[in-house]
């Protein structure tokens, strides 16, 4: 069955795209949602909406689609969720591994849907979800093709629920920190800033401006609109069509449900008949639009005709024509002089009977049957009409309309109540966490002065891999396939840990080289394992057995005890410190097999979208542009063209210089150097004092650097 799935962002929002046509509603209560700023249901009225759409037939899903602190998920988690269960929700949407493995532990039998923030990229991430239950539904990244849906159907059962209305972010969903580090309204804490929709200043390495308008802004997206690829996408294998738009008011979800509604219907009565009325088109960019619509991604890896350069929203006043959908109730009503009034009623197989007062016999004027039924079809307000409507009556009688009007208020609304009671479910047992801090490691003593940190360094281009590899107290290097192939070739002459680092988000072309045979044979000649920065990269090494020789960058979100939990199942070498939690946070975190990055620009933005093409051409040569904000902040964009995405990464390099002994308190015994847009010689001028610093207490000049959320953390 194919579901059209609508965004409500309060009640009155919830009710409008039921009435519409919705099949489903994905909303969020008062916390743990990807849009904190949204008006959102309380708790009274999320159950009031569940128990509703129960009584209609239809789903009600709730986003539980942000990452979550440890004292989060052992206080309030639980609570939380606890009544919203027990009221029958048809699924939470997840994004963090520790909340789904805490459902699973805690919920049995409650279905999980995947966040589209989990970025899912590939058909391995379908395998990896099927085998986990009770996993039912992927919301994979919005950036995928039709040809990646369809590989991903192919490789796997579970339901696809795609964005086909909306705004579009510039970041893949769930690797932005843009607003986090910028200003601390962390996106995957649903508190988004929207600095993507901001001007910004566009250079190349030669400084040489590029989109000198003002109010240029390079990175806000058109809303994407799908009316015309509506068949394509339904033919790729997608289950579920989502529409985006909790921030926005009720009558923009009526609006655009009722017309995907229209056309959904129109596909399902007659494929091959399948024709948009260009009003329709018209019509929905009055509703809402960006600088006119895309179709998104599916069709398209990127380009500028999906660019807005502008953040002017635009809504006129047009009126759309809203059909309310009401469901079908079968009725059989029986009227026999001398005895009650009978209405039995049926929905989606639940029965129900009603009795009231007594027929009488018509004196004078008896009433009609279509009078009778004419009555008795007036549903009024309610979500239900009667049809078919079947009579069944004696002779010449007599019954009052407000009869009539009582026995089919009461028949429905005790039908509302019990089809709403079907779905509840047993409390769940509330679990008992104890606290646990962080394991330290043993204080130094004695002539055993010097830490026992051990180096760890990440590098893009050659340079930086020779100067990591020159320095004698690097222990191991996360390099290209190209620097780590060759060091690898040439016999790894300086001993080190090489580990293939692999993309910030892997797709089609990227399994194409990123292959078994390339991953076993750099294996046999030496490999320590793979820097893994995406859940696809993961999935497939598993796949290949080599899951224990996984690290997994900070990416791969691991904010609470039991995301670790989740990720030590798997056998994962070792976790990456995430950089969202500030340092009292990470100390009540188990960080013994954690690596700390302590340097490095950090990414934030990872996107599909490329700004040197879509603002003069594509060159294919790695090349690198940088942003200017209203602040006078730069920001350099660095082009992977292998794999054809852009990362924007901070003005400033993160570092942490308060030196061994204040890291080691955190538990970790392994800190990370990240390089990525230093030249040969800044890479060693930093290796040198930062591993000067680290490993004989050395002072160092800081320089301009930023401790990112290590002294603030995020909401």
């Amino acid at each position: 069955m194919i579901e059209l799935l609508a965004p409500a962002g309060s009640l009155e929002s919830f009710y409008a795209a039921l009435d519409a046509g919705a099949d489903a509603v994905y909303a969020g209560g008062s916390r743990f949602g990807a849009r904190a700023y949204a008006q959102n249901f309380t708790q009274e009225e999320l159950i009031q909406a569940i128990r509703h759409a129960h009584s209609r037939g239809k789903k009600l899903y709730l986003t539980v689609n942000t990452l979550m602190k440890n004292r989060e998920m052992e206080r309030d988690f639980f609570d939380y969720l606890s009544p919203y269960y027990e009221a029958g929700l048809d699924a939470v949407i997840v994004q963090d591994f520790g909340v789904l493995r805490f459902i699973q532990n805690y919920f049995p039998g409650l279905p999980i849907h995947i966040s589209t923030q989990m970025t899912v990229t590939g058909p391995a991430c379908m395998r990896f979800f099927e085998k986990l239950g009770p996993v039912d539904r992927i919301v994979p990244a919005r950036e995928l093709s039709l040809e990646e849906l369809r590989a991903m159907r192919e490789a796997g059962s579970l339901d696809i629920e795609t964005f086909i209305h909306g705004a579009l972010c510039y970041s893949y969903s769930g690797q932005c920190l843009f607003s986090s580090i910028l200003g601390g309204r962390s996106g995957n804490r649903g508190r988004c800033a929207q600095p993507c929709r901001l001007p910004y200043q566009v250079s190349d390495e030669r400084q040489k401006l590029r989109g000198s308008r003002k109010d240029l802004c390079p990175l806000s997206l058109k809303d994407i609109c799908t009316l015309d690829i509506l068949l394509q996408i339904l033919e790729a294998g997608v289950t579920s069509l989502k529409i985006e738009g909790r921030m926005k008011k009720k009558e923009y979800t009526q609006g655009v449900v009722s017309i995907y509604r229209k056309y959904l219907d129109q596909y399902l009565e007659n494929p091959s008949g399948y024709q948009v009325d260009p009003k329709d088109r018209e019509t929905l960019l009055a509703v809402f639009n960006r600088g006119g619509s895309c179709d998104g991604y599916y069709r398209s890896h990127n380009g500028r005709h999906m660019m807005a350069f502008s953040n002017e929203k635009k809504i006129q006043d047009t009126r759309i024509q809203i059909i309310k959908n009401k469901e079908k109730v079968k009725g059989n009503l029986i009227l026999f002089p001398g005895d009650p009034a009978i209405l039995e009623l049926e929905y989606q197989g639940c029965r129900i009977q009603v009795r009231h007062g007594c027929v009488q016999k018509a004196i004078s004027q008896p009433v009609t049957r279509e009078r009778i039924l004419t009555q008795m079809r007036k549903s009024g307000n309610t979500p239900y009409e009667l049809d078919p409507l079947q009579l069944a009556m004696g002779g010449e009688i007599f019954v009052p309309m407000s009869a009539l009007n009582e026995l089919r208020r009461e028949g429905l609304a005790r039908l509302e109540e019990k089809l709403a009671d079907q779905y509840r479910r047993r409390p769940a047992v509330k679990p008992e966490f104890s606290r646990q801090g962080p394991k330290k490691r043993e204080k130094l003593h004695g002539a055993d002065v010097k830490s026992s940190l051990a180096f760890y360094a990440s590098c893009e281009t050659k340079e930086q891999f020779a100067a990591c590899e020159k320095n004698p107290l690097i222990k191991g290097i996360y390099g290209p396939y190209r620097e780590v192939a060759d060091c690898l070739k040439r016999g790894n002459p300086r001993k080190k840990e090489l580990y293939l680092m692999f993309p910030h988000v892997e797709r089609m072309a990227d399994r194409e080289f990123y292959t078994r045979q390339l991953c076993e044979s750099l294996v046999q000649e030496g490999l320590a394992g793979f820097l893994v920065r995406s859940l696809e990269s993961f999935c497939r090494l598993e796949e290949m057995g080599f899951a224990s020789r996984c690290v997994l960058d900070s990416s791969i979100y691991t904010w609470n005890r039991f995301s670790q939990e989740f990720w030590r199942e798997r056998k994962i070498l070792r976790d990456t410190v995430p950089l969202e939690l500030n340092e009292g946070e990470i100390a009540h975190r188990s960080n013994e097999e954690s690596e700390l990055l302590i340097y490095g620009y950090l990414p934030l933005m990872v996107s599909a979208q490329c700004v040197r093409k879509n603002l003069d051409r594509c060159r294919k040569d790695n090349g690198r542009l940088y942003l200017k904000d209203r602040y006078g902040k730069v920001f350099p964009v660095q082009c992977y063209c292998g794999s054809c995405y852009n990362v924007i990464y901070n003005s400033l390099p993160y570092g942490l210089t308060e030196g061994a002994a204040q890291v080691e308190k955190l538990g970790v015994s392994a800190v990370r150097l990240s390089f990525t847009v230093e030249d040969g010689a800044q890479t060693e001028e930093v290796l040198r004092k930062f591993t000067g610093l680290y490993r004989d207490g050395k002072k160092m000049s800081a320089g301009k650097l930023t401790k990112g959320h290590l002294k603030r953390g995020v909401e």
